[in-house]
């Protein structure tokens, strides 16, 4: 008789979020460098207090670039820093089991779920994965303030 059978989690990565210091600076850099253009308008989280705003290219990763309001941010000193990784962000089918399985693994849960307003008011939850990650969970493909297709 072989190991137990591990229930393999059901998630997929959704997007990288990247802290900047200005969305209006590095919309462009990354469109200049990397070939990522705008999928949205940017979108004001009131809770993280950070505006984000969602970058796209064929065939690759969505990115959500993140800039913050104001000090009180919990991503301001990175941004100071100069910006970087913030967290991967995961989409799973149940957030609320997803939870439960990740909590059980010893995962840290950092926000339990809330409305998300890049992601029209779904809810969202932040977890410390360990090894330094930062994870984002949601469970819905939905992006607010989306931009029309170019033809």
């Amino acid at each position: 008789m072989g190991p137990p059978a591990v229930r393999q989690p059901a998630m997929v990565i959704d997007h990288i979020a990247i802290v900047v210091r200005s969305l209006e600076q590095a919309i462009p850099h990354w469109q200049a460098i990397f070939g990522y253009f705008p999928i949205s308008s940017p979108v004001v989280n009131t809770r993280q207090r950070v505006r984000v705003v969602f970058l796209a290219k064929s065939g690759s990763l969505m990115i959500k670039l993140v800039e913050p309001v104001d000090a009180s941010s919990p991503v301001s000193a990175l941004a100071a820093r100069g910006g970087g990784l913030h967290h991967l962000c995961f989409r799973c089918a149940n957030l609320e089991d997803e939870l439960r399985r990740l909590e059980h693994a010893g995962v840290r849960i950092l926000t339990p779920p809330q409305p998300g307003e890049a992601f029209d008011n779904e809810p969202i939850a932040f977890a410390f994965a360990g090894q330094g990650l930062n994870v984002e969970l949601i469970a819905t493909d939905k992006k607010a303030a989306l931009l029309p297709r170019k033809p």
